[in-house]
């Protein structure tokens, strides 16, 4: 019973690990709620009225939400100068308080100042948010100069009790993040490695649901490296352990992601397109016999599957066992050819992808530190030991290159600064003309709206959102105002209820964020006997008033459209593509060694905000639905030449130490074509008067060919190389189409 307790358990981490990275969400839920419950405790215990536990409700929300930096000392610092900021905020909110015109007038200078301080990092960003959030507050509560002293005092407490949360009730550390999004990495792999199991047993009418949770897993899978890879400086002891985690959890989402490309390939009449593991409703290949389900090599490949699937759910912490020890050998034997299954070569890739699999799951264990467990290893077992041994100490620490910033107006903080404090400006006049008493909502909105946008069409989409989050909240208001009344601590309760659901949600959806938001203020209007169906009713009207200044201000000041920031975003990605490449082929071909990694986490960044800035055009109610198709279709398509720069930066990345690649000088000439096609897409993009095209031809294996009769081309290894070599030149011969750029005539 205990063991099956333990299962279960484990199982219930596994998921939640999977579905909330790093527990980062109910971190930031639990912090936030327990800052502001406890606030709440101590001013009660002062006998504090309803209308100063709603100020330090408020104040102890953005005290704790506001700061983001990952080291505790920094979070430390950020939040003693919080501090004196928001009492400055509040001391001139009171004093204004009686002056129309010059206390609208310093509002639009605090917003722009609170967004232009974001050109200063985490820290800027944090005291700007405090500054302008508690200026709100006061405006919520009425501050007036009477008051000041009183709100100084449950300012300074909010302040407190989010410090005492922070570092004492739900502690954070750099070092505890990164283990936790280490084990939702584990996580996500067992998912996916679940998902690609039901794919291989998937019949016809289930065949595309079970590709759709490949895809999903292979993308969920990603997201999480990424989250890796941006806490890995301050998470580890050192760079050279920074380095050594950052391999291997590359090694294991490239050996994932091409076991199920592998596998979909297998199941296939024709060779798969690795694009269809890439673009979101493209339908599975149709079915062939090369993986009849009867046969004994497709039961014995479903039983690696699920051994695989357990090698990766095995904590850390313990050893491996016989039992799993021997599954492990198994598997790690396929990277052998004489182990392989009797069976059609493309399920033997898939074997061999198994292997290459576990072999990725065995180095991401030793690298996170797990229990030795060498005792039964078999010889190919202790060869890909040593092969990883070799490898981790060929690794060296390397110093990144910073861009230069852009100046002036150029400036994406400058630029939001100026189209926020205009937008804000109509947002007070025409909130002032909706009602006295709540304009300030406008305002809130139309800052909103600019908070990690970047385009017109992403705070269009934003702006949207905001409004339908807050018509659905309103409707809630109503509920929850009638079923709580005026019993005080059944409010807050509800409050806090809602509060924690708003943070947990936040990164999943801005407009369930929106809705808890709404409903959490219907309550506190309940509180501070002001509620009434016209004052929600307003909240609406606001709202939406201050979603269309924010629109126009981002559309007639200084405006970065759409097409304009993609177009930037596409360039960019396309140069990064191009370092990553010509960096590969180089390394591979015989050159000196480069950070590939690094350049491939620069790639996989810039195609992640590339994704971020065709939301807008490919929103379910976009109605350009040609357009939306296109950008989708180009985003899988640049996914697809990621996974295969991916792929070649990996595989690069073991030449010094790998005995069985060497370099191939030829493969400098194969990756030439791909190079000059990927600069003539981008300039292209740039500038769409250039006079480029897209050149065709022979394959990239028939440019290898050795001039020397009967000499041998290539092995199996540097196969593996042409193969992603020629996907990738298929891919970027694929993006001409949709980007119009000419493709040149095959030559003869």
């Amino acid at each position: 019973m205990r063991t099956a307790g333990g299962s279960v358990r484990a199982r219930l981490r596994g998921l939640v690990a999977a579905s909330d990275p790093g527990l980062l969400r109910l971190a930031a839920g639990l912090r936030t709620v327990g800052s502001i419950a406890l606030t709440l405790a101590v001013l009660s215990a002062f006998g504090a009225g309803v209308q100063l536990l709603v100020a330090g409700a408020i104040a102890a929300m953005v005290s704790t939400f506001a700061i983001r930096e990952k080291q505790r000392s920094q979070q430390a610092v950020t939040l003693a100068l919080g501090l004196p900021v928001a009492l400055a905020s509040v001391s001139l909110a009171a004093v204004l308080h009686s002056r129309v015109v010059g206390g609208d007038l310093f509002f639009v200078v605090l917003i722009f100042c609170a967004v232009y301080a974001r050109r200063f990092g985490d820290r800027g960003t944090a005291l700007g948010l405090i500054g302008f959030q508690v200026y709100f507050m006061s405006l919520f509560v009425g501050a007036t100069v009477s008051t000041l002293p009183t709100l100084w005092g449950v300012v300074a407490v909010a302040a407190a009790c989010s410090a005492v949360v922070r570092f004492a009730l739900v502690p954070e550390t750099p070092a505890g993040i990164l283990e936790r999004l280490r084990e939702a990495f584990r996580a996500r792999l067992a998912q996916l490695v679940t998902a690609q199991l039901a794919l291989l047993d998937a019949g016809p009418d289930e065949s595309d649901k079970a590709l759709e949770d490949v895809r999903d897993g292979t993308s969920r899978l990603h997201e999480t490296a990424m989250m890796i890879q941006g806490r890995l400086e301050e998470g580890t002891a050192d760079a050279a352990m920074a380095r050594l985690v950052q391999r291997r959890v590359a090694d294991a989402e490239i050996a994932a992601e091409r076991l199920g490309l592998l596998l979909l390939n297998a199941r296939s009449a024709e060779r798969a397109d690795t694009l269809t593991l890439h673009l979101p409703g493209a339908p599975v290949p149709p079915a062939g016999n090369r993986l009849p389900a009867g046969d004994e090599a497709t039961a014995t490949l479903r039983r690696d599957l699920e051994a695989l699937r357990l090698l990766v759910l095995r904590p850390v912490s313990q050893g491996t066992g016989t039992g799993l020890a021997q599954l492990r050998n198994r598997l790690l034997g396929y990277r052998d050819e004489e182990n392989l299954p009797k069976a059609s070569s493309a399920v033997q890739d898939v074997f061999r992808g198994i292997g290459e699999a576990a072999r990725a799951v065995l180095g991401l264990r030793i690298a996170l530190g797990a229990a030795p467990d060498d005792a039964d290893d078999t010889p190919s077992t202790a060869r890909s030991r040593e092969e990883l041994d070799a490898e981790d100490a060929a690794i060296d620490a390397s110093e990144e290159s910073a861009e230069e910033p852009k100046e002036g107006l150029e400036r994406p903080t400058t630029r939001a600064a100026v189209q926020v404090a205009v937008g804000s400006s109509l947002a007070i006049v025409g909130g002032e003309f909706l009602s006295s008493q709540r304009w300030y909502w406008a305002v809130l909105t139309c800052w909103i709206v600019f908070i990690n946008t970047a385009s017109t069409g992403e705070i269009l989409v934003k702006g949207y959102r905001r409004l339908l989050g807050t018509v659905l909240g309103v409707v809630a208001g109503l509920l929850l105002a009638g079923l709580v009344g005026h019993h005080t601590w059944t409010a807050f309760v509800l409050v806090l209820l809602c509060v924690f659901a708003m943070f947990y949600t936040a990164p999943l959806s801005y407009t369930l964020m929106s809705f808890f938001v709404t409903a959490a203020l219907g309550v506190l209007y309940t509180l501070l006997h002001t509620y009434s169906l016209s004052v929600l009713v307003l909240r609406v009207e606001e709202t939406a008033l201050g979603a269309a200044c924010g629109i126009i201000a981002a559309a007639f000041v200084l405006p970065v459209h759409t097409d304009r920031r993609t177009n930037d975003l596409l360039v960019t990605v396309l140069d990064r593509l191009a370092d990553v490449t010509e960096a590969a082929v180089d390394q591979l071909s015989g050159g000196d060694p480069a950070e590939l990694l690094d350049k491939a986490r620069d790639l996989d960044q810039a195609l992640a905000d590339l994704r971020a800035a065709t939301q807008p055009l490919t929103h379910p109610v976009t109605p350009m639905r040609a357009r939306r198709d296109t950008a989708r279709y180009l985003v899988a398509l640049l996914e697809t030449c990621a996974y295969h720069a991916r792929s070649l930066a990996a595989m690069a990345e073991l030449l010094p130490t790998h005995p069985s690649i060497a370099a191939d000088p030829r493969l400098r000439r194969a990756g030439r074509r791909i190079l000059r096609n990927i600069g003539s897409i981008a300039a292209r993009v740039a500038d769409e008067s250039a006079a480029v095209e897209v050149e065709t031809g022979a394959s990239i294996a028939a440019l290898l060919e050795n001039e020397l009769p009967g000499a041998s081309r290539y092995g199996r290894i540097t196969d593996r190389v042409l193969r992603h070599l020629q996907r990738l030149d298929e891919a970027v011969v694929g993006l001409a189409r949709p980007l119009k750029v000419p493709v040149a005539a095959p030559k003869r």
